[in-house]
């Protein structure tokens, strides 16, 4: 499923995509990985969809890790920490259940308040991914960021293959 935060979309528009996407997708597999936030009149203020993906036993490649695979916060909601409780809550499973080595994510090379915020929250630029994202025609880069967990001790996760290669 796709959810354009170009367009306008009303409430209802977004609840009943965030419900279809946590009912469709990851959620069987990855439940706590699969989070919708109300508020206390009942409100959908966010959600985010995240899986596990990698090799739990493989120490030398250290990809086992958490995606997130969306995170988005309704807009009369923005700037008030949502997306914070939402990240802390995907980050606090992958290392609770799953410890995991990192945690990563893709966004939009253009989107600087997304950048920012992840940014602020640890994550780091891995690498780019050229062409990634695609919108009427228009192929855009994303950035491809990562947080180490409690795993990686040496925070090697969140340094390039090519770069990691070069230090040893």
């Amino acid at each position: 499923f796709f959810f354009s935060s170009r367009r306008r979309h009303t409430r209802s528009s977004l609840v009943s995509w965030a419900r279809r996407c946590v009912q469709e997708t990851d959620l069987n597999l990855w439940p706590k990985y699969c989070q919708i936030v109300y508020n206390s009149m009942g409100m959908v203020q966010g959600y985010i969809l995240g899986k596990v993906e990698g090799d739990f036993n493989d120490e030398k490649e250290k990809n086992w890790h958490a995606h997130v695979s969306a995170v988005t916060v309704a807009p009369e909601f923005r700037r008030e920490g949502v997306a914070k409780r939402l990240m802390d809550i995907l980050e606090k499973v992958a290392i609770e259940i799953h410890n995991t080595y990192f945690v990563d994510l893709f966004v939009r090379a253009s989107n600087v308040v997304a950048i920012k915020m992840y940014q602020a929250l640890g994550y780091v630029l891995y690498r780019t991914v050229k062409n990634y994202y695609e919108s009427e025609g228009v192929r855009e880069d994303a950035w491809d960021m990562r947080k180490s967990m409690p795993r990686d001790i040496k925070k090697e996760c969140i340094i390039p293959k090519k770069e990691r290669n070069n230090t040893r």
